[in-house]
């Protein structure tokens, strides 16, 4: 979303937060000799931080790199280079014991024997027996040395190429515990160590793979084969993927609709939940809009393909998620700030408790040592890194479950420190189609059908709720039509055009006095409709006033529900538009909302969103994505309602509300502050656990086997409490 050049305070052109001071995932650099490309590439095994932040430490390194872009839960790289670099980047990532793979070269799926950790499982545990009952040394340490080898090669290739970069992961660290655990005669623990690493490896890449799945799951709701008619009439199936827009396409009752389109012929009721979360199916005729992903349920009909499979509804609601899982939280950002800090300098305190006290205070070297290494197990902070994109990532899934796409982390967070939300009222509050209630000619010298006509003629050129009411009421009535010239709509205040050479205008009051057609005895007229709710426009001619419409919208069920919801979670509401304040005022009394604003152009829209952001806590506008974009854009999240098909408000706002249910706002408020809570949970769990294994270790207390067990059950709890957003019910 592009942000108003006259806030002060800087945003990430990504996430749309606050610079991040160097904290996003994007580090940029300037090339201005070559051409720059951007390409995507794929690295199955980047699974933990660490090995992220190794292979930025490599690219960062090569001039021909300018700027890259990971996505740790898809393992994507997007890196930003010189044409013709791409080769170079490749091979860079592969000397780091990864395999890259670009977006054309399919990824196989990648099977993990698992014989071998079986072995090394049987072998520890003999070995451990073996000690434990008093065998031969050699027998411990070759059943030790067998469980390191059958467990651990992949770990001890992965901690050199860490260490040759001068980088301390996971890998490295383990690596350097288990071998001075060997050297030191600790076989049965050295032993114990690398099989629980591996398995925890093993059990965290399964639990994250969830996490992945969950977007997967999106793309699974569109089938894969349709029936398309052909030329000769015949109909035949093919791959969706091989199907353009203008197709016919036929569905069959209990389907999966594969693609966008327009019915055609038949009709049907339609299960919308898999995008929009609606629990009641929709009724679809011809002319209406059906989209991918969504299931036929009763009735048979053909449709129009309106997009092609990588352009429909859902292909971007899934680019969309999978593009948010990139942008960095507030949290996140903290959490691999402090991990940059936490692994460094546990690693110095270990070296120190290897060192000193044996120096200066006579200590046993073997004793401290030992400590030492288990010391090292604890010094990588996997369990708190992890656990903050598994969440967020949750969350951002749970949210496309119910047809809510949030645009990114930063904004799941935010949404539980709004404190004001603004809303517009045609089509968010109301149902936004409004109905002309009142005729009144203003000019009895004229024919009331002439009138009609020439207000219908204006109407009937623009998209305005108000505009198409009138232009309804003329089409039901058989009301005739004039050709417009030089129509223009003037944003705030209605439309202008020329019929037959002269020109006429149909809009608001302040267009009315911009013109020079305002009275007194007009302004009483208008006074009185308005202060029953309704809103009026005019029509104006050379001469003077016409004649004044009356429109009324009916409000939804459903917004006075939200706003209750909405104050009962401590979120104030303000209702702007451009309708006249009488009705503006009557409509909030109904609902419940408490604020009015009438008559708002979208610059006076802006000027009241920053007015509300100056009283503390954040803000948010509701609005259709378009018409609402100074204020939606300058709002700390702006809400784009009903944006099912609607590329502009997908693309540009931060929350789309897949249908223009306005109970999904407080939804995800509730969604916001469960995921922060879950996140404090994580982040208090990993530190703590942290904690009081440093503790015991300065102790003499904690043993190597130990600390693993507590990293390894750290970092699994914090990825299960994290995929528990998965299921959580929060609409």
């Amino acid at each position: 979303m592009l942000r108003p050049k006259n806030i002060s305070k800087p945003y990430c052109d990504r996430c749309h937060d606050p610079v991040c001071q160097g904290e996003s995932n994007v580090q940029d650099r300037e090339i201005t000799s070559k051409e720059t490309v951007r390409t995507q590439v794929r690295i199955e095994q980047m699974d933990c931080p660490t090995e992220q932040a190794l292979i930025r430490k490599k690219l960062e390194g090569m001039r021909e790199v300018a700027s890259m872009d990971f996505n740790l839960m898809q393992r994507t790289l997007v890196v930003e280079h010189e044409a013709g670099a791409l080769a170079a980047i490749l091979d860079a990532v592969r000397s780091l014991g990864f395999t890259p793979r670009t977006a054309r070269q399919p990824m196989p799926e990648e099977r993990r024997a698992t014989w071998p950790l079986v072995v090394a499982c049987v072998a520890a545990l003999a070995s451990e027996a073996a000690s434990w009952l008093g065998q031969p040394s050699w027998l411990v340490a070759a059943l030790a040395l067998a469980a390191v080898l059958a467990s651990g090669l992949s770990t001890y290739r992965k901690g050199l190429i860490a260490l040759w970069h001068g980088s301390l992961n996971i890998n490295a660290l383990m690596s350097i515990a288990v071998t001075g655990a060997l050297i030191i005669g600790q076989w049965p623990e050295a032993a114990m160590v690398m099989v629980l690493f591996t398995i925890a490896e093993f059990i965290e890449a399964k639990s994250l793979q969830r996490a992945r799945n969950a977007i997967a799951d999106l793309m699974k709701l569109a089938p894969d084969r349709v029936t398309v008619l052909q030329a000769d009439g015949t109909w035949i199936e093919t791959d969706a993927r091989e199907v353009h827009p203008g197709a016919v396409v036929r569905v069959k009752p209990g389907e999966r609709i594969a693609l966008d389109g327009e019915i055609v012929s038949g009709g049907s009721t339609v299960n919308q939940a898999p995008i929009t979360g609606e629990s009641l199916p929709v009724e679809k005729a011809q002319g209406d809009t059906v989209f991918a992903g969504t299931i036929n349920e009763t009735g048979s009909f053909q449709f129009r393909v309106t997009a092609a499979a990588n352009d429909t509804t859902l292909a971007r609601i899934i680019q969309a998620v999978e593009g948010a899982q990139g942008s960095k939280a507030p949290t996140q950002r903290f959490v691999d700030r402090f991990a940059r800090v936490y692994t460094p300098t546990v690693f110095a305190v270990a070296l120190a408790v290897a060192l000193v006290p044996p120096l200066a205070m006579g200590g046993a070297w073997l004793d401290w040592i030992y400590r030492a290494l288990v010391l090292l197990v604890i010094a990588c902070p996997c369990a708190l890194v992890i656990s903050t994109p598994v969440t967020i990532v949750s969350g951002l899934a749970a949210a496309a479950r119910h047809g809510i796409l949030v645009k990114g982390g930063s904004f799941l967070e935010r949404g539980r420190q709004l404190r004001w939300l603004a809303l517009d009222k045609t089509g968010t509050i109301t149902h936004g189609k409004p109905v002309q209630t009142a005729f009144e000619l203003l000019d009895q010298t004229l024919e009331p059908s002439r009138v009609r006509a020439l207000a219908a003629s204006l109407a009937s050129r623009s998209d305005h709720p108000v505009s198409l009411a009138i232009s309804r009421a003329a089409r039901k009535d058989h009301v005739m039509r004039f050709p417009v010239d030089q129509f223009d709509a003037v944003p705030g205040r209605g439309v202008r055009g020329t019929i037959a050479a002269r020109a006429y205008w149909l809009g608001n009051r302040r267009m009315m006095e911009e013109i020079g057609c305002a009275s007194d005895d007009l302004a009483r007229r208008v006074d009185a409709l308005e202060r029953a709710g309704k809103t009026v426009v005019m029509l104006a001619g050379e001469d003077g006033p016409l004649a004044l419409f009356a429109v009324a919208d009916t409000v939804k069920e459903s917004s006075r529900e939200a706003i209750g919801r909405l104050h009962a979670l401590g979120v104030r509401t303000a209702m702007l538009t451009g309708d006249n304040p009488h009705a503006a005022r009557a409509i909030a009394s109904e609902v419940g909302i408490d604020r009015a604003e009438g008559g708002q152009l979208p610059e006076d829209k802006l000027r009241v969103i920053e007015s509300l952001a100056g009283s503390g806590g954040a803000v948010g506008m509701a609005g259709d994505g378009i018409n609402d974009a100074p204020a939606l854009a300058r709002a700390d999240i702006g809400f784009a309602m009903g944006a099912m098909g609607t590329d502009t408000a997908i693309e540009t706002a931060d929350v789309a509300l897949m249908d223009d249910d306005l109970r999904k706002i407080p939804a995800f408020i509730r969604l916001s502050k469960t995921t922060h809570a879950i996140l404090l949970q994580n982040i208090t769990l990993a530190l703590v656990i942290k904690g009081v294994f440093l503790a015991l270790t300065v102790a003499g207390l904690g043993s190597m086997w130990m600390a693993v067990f507590a990293d390894v059950g750290a970092s699994l709890i914090v990825v299960g409490n994290g995929l528990r957003l998965l299921r959580a019910r929060f609409a």
